[in-house]
């Protein structure tokens, strides 16, 4: 890979990290709840088990998904029915100084497991294997999985520590149930591409 296609990559890496998405918005509710610290693990999660999701669907399971389209239905009903239930599960989560107590955040291997149901990385993963590792070659894949990995763990990072900020602002009940609700509207809204493309 020249200087000027990892540049590229870069910014593909970056822009497609730190728009919003399914993995932004809970990372946001996460540090609003939880505080950045306890929401580290799920950041991580979400960039390195994207990592993992880059170099296992350039080895291949793009050629599965091809010989077996009804995989794919498969896969946007278990995304939708998900995503639902962790939109459901952010507009129900209780005030943060309960949820300290109450609840866990998202572990490492739940963010990374995520990824493969996530149809925001699902786009992200085939589009930087095709046009990024031409002919999926091992050392190709494994470059672009580098460097999504460098790029995408301070971007999400970002998320987390604009949650945690929010949280300054969302000094009552009332307030965080309101960021809560329009959190999961967001994480909701989300899977319009996923329903309508």
């Amino acid at each position: 890979m020249t200087p000027e296609q990892t540049l590229a990559l870069a910014a593909f890496a970056f822009v497609t990290s730190i728009t919003p998405g399914p993995n932004n918005l809970m990372l946001m509710a996460s540090g609003a709840t939880f505080g950045v610290r306890r929401t580290v693990p799920h950041a991580l999660g979400v960039a390195l088990g994207f990592a993992l999701m880059v170099l296992l669907v350039g080895s291949g399971l793009v050629g599965l998904f091809a010989a077996a389209p009804w995989l794919d239905t498969v896969l946007k009903a278990a995304s939708v029915a998900y995503m639902v239930f962790l939109a459901w599960k952010i507009a129900t989560a209780p005030p943060p100084e309960e949820a300290v107590q109450t609840r866990r955040p998202m572990t490492f291997l739940a963010a990374s497991a995520f990824q493969w149901i996530n149809p925001k990385a699902w786009t992200m993963a085939l589009t930087a294997a095709t046009v990024y590792a031409p002919g999926q070659s091992l050392v190709g894949l494994v470059a672009v999985a580098l460097v999504f990995g460098i790029v995408n763990f301070p971007s999400v990072s970002v998320w987390v520590v604009l949650g945690q900020q929010m949280r300054r602002l969302l000094t009552d009940t009332r307030r965080m149930r309101m960021f809560n609700l329009f959190m999961a509207t967001l994480l909701v809204a989300s899977l319009y591409p996923v329903l309508f493309h």
